[in-house]
């Protein structure tokens, strides 16, 4: 007899009986996803994991703490067969068969009434994958089809050319230290469903010739300014391709609201009736460090790291920071945006009370291909940073963690 394959079906189980036999490991993954569904659910079995013990404790199950019965079948919709007993679990298979409740076997497939899909879920679709037939049923590959196509949702990636979603109003995307692998997962989707995209010049670039030809794409520093500021420019153009009805991302380096004036721009769309979604990003100051083996706290080392601007110096008028205070620290100070008043600041730290030989690295363009590390202290980084020629963007770390892994020379 030919064999057909398996007919493809969503079950509705909300307020209705779903049998689970067995409390090992195979209840611990299922249950959750019946659980989301609703059902009625009463498991039974001797024993359970722990977690499907809490789950009980909780009222999310009902737990019937005995061995399966002939008759437990009997008013349920549907039943997962999960015990470590083969006899039980044929015995349990044909009641269901009598009382035509479809069910799932752990232990066979070929005897089951239905098989559990391989399932995943984004933004509001559920993917489900299974395979034609039980000969040659391979669980790791369909999880594998379901693991890219719920990827290809997720990141935009795979999306119908003729039913793109598409979100009114302006999104304020974090875009990570500069490595496209590094922007969220909903970043990216959103980057995918845009209309129009103003870009920062530290946001990450290889991401935006991954855009469709449609899609606008605008320099933020190349806004002309007129009668506007740098930044009221770039509020302007949020707001103006927003009325006029497009998806507008605005990709920024980093997350939006370290050091990247994102709230000021969350302030405009506001007072201009825009909505805005937030998307958090991947700051650099945690980031970069990390990339280039340098942890920002370390057990017995660092019990705190302190984020600073260093676009202002410390003998500047109009600088917010209390240096004096900084110097006392004894954690980590990360510093963006301070290359070139580095000299200043150390100095400043120094005569503070800051260890001249205290460690320092500077790591240039983190976490992109041209990422480099250079290492001074306190004393030697001024002029260490004109030998080297270090340039911006670079994340700058001073303190003990920095001799804690490998070194630039390494």
């Amino acid at each position: 007899m030919a064999e057909h394959p398996a007919y493809p079906v969503g079950l509705r189980l909300t307020g209705r009986r779903v049998i689970v036999l067995g409390g090992g490991q195979v209840a611990q993954r299922r249950l959750p996803a019946l659980i989301a569904a609703g059902a009625d659910i009463v498991l039974v079995s001797p024993e359970a994991t722990p977690s499907v013990e809490a789950m009980a404790d909780a009222g999310e199950i009902t737990w019937e703490r005995r061995p399966y019965q002939d008759g437990d079948l009997a008013d349920a919709w549907y039943a997962l067969i999960a015990t470590s007993d083969h006899d039980a679990n044929a015995r349990a298979s044909a009641e269901a068969e009598r009382h035509r409740v479809w069910c799932v076997r752990s232990d066979d497939a070929d005897q089951a009434t239905a098989w559990t899909p391989a399932t995943g879920h984004s933004e509001g679709v559920t993917v489900a994958v299974l395979t034609t037939s039980a000969r040659g049923r391979d669980p790791r590959h369909t999880a594998a089809i379901r693991d890219a196509v719920v990827e290809g949702l997720r990141d935009g990636t795979l999306v119908a050319p003729h039913h793109r979603t598409r979100t009114p109003g302006v999104a304020l995307v974090g875009g990570g230290p500069g490595d496209p692998d590094l922007i969220t997962v909903r970043g990216r989707r959103l980057l995918a469903e845009a209309d129009v995209v103003i870009a920062d010049r530290l946001g990450p670039r290889d991401l935006l010739a991954e855009l469709p030809p449609h899609v606008e794409v605008i320099d933020a520093a190349k806004i002309p300014y007129g009668r506007y500021m740098a930044q009221e420019a770039i509020n302007h153009a949020l707001i103006e391709h927003a009325k006029q009805g497009k998806s507008v991302v605005r990709l920024k380096g980093g997350d939006p609201f370290v050091f990247g004036r994102g709230m000021e721009e969350v302030q405009a769309l506001a007072e201009a009736g825009i909505p805005c979604t937030v998307v958090p990003g991947i700051s650099s100051s945690i980031s970069v460090p990390g990339a280039a083996g340098i942890p920002v706290t370390h057990r017995g080392v660092a019990h705190e790291f302190t984020v600073v601007s260093g676009h202002v110096a410390p003998d500047d008028e109009r600088s917010l920071v209390d240096w004096p205070s900084l110097a006392k620290l004894t954690g980590t100070l990360v510093i963006l945006m301070g290359v070139d008043k580095i000299g200043k600041i150390a100095e400043t730290l120094v005569a503070h009370g800051r260890s001249p030989d205290t460690p320092v690295a500077l790591v240039q363009e983190g976490t992109t291909a041209a990422q480099r590390r250079v290492d001074a202290t306190l004393a030697t980084v001024a002029e260490t940073v004109r030998a080297q020629d270090v340039k911006p963007p670079a994340v700058i770390v001073i303190g003990a963690v920095v001799a804690v892994g490998p070194s630039a020379s390494e």
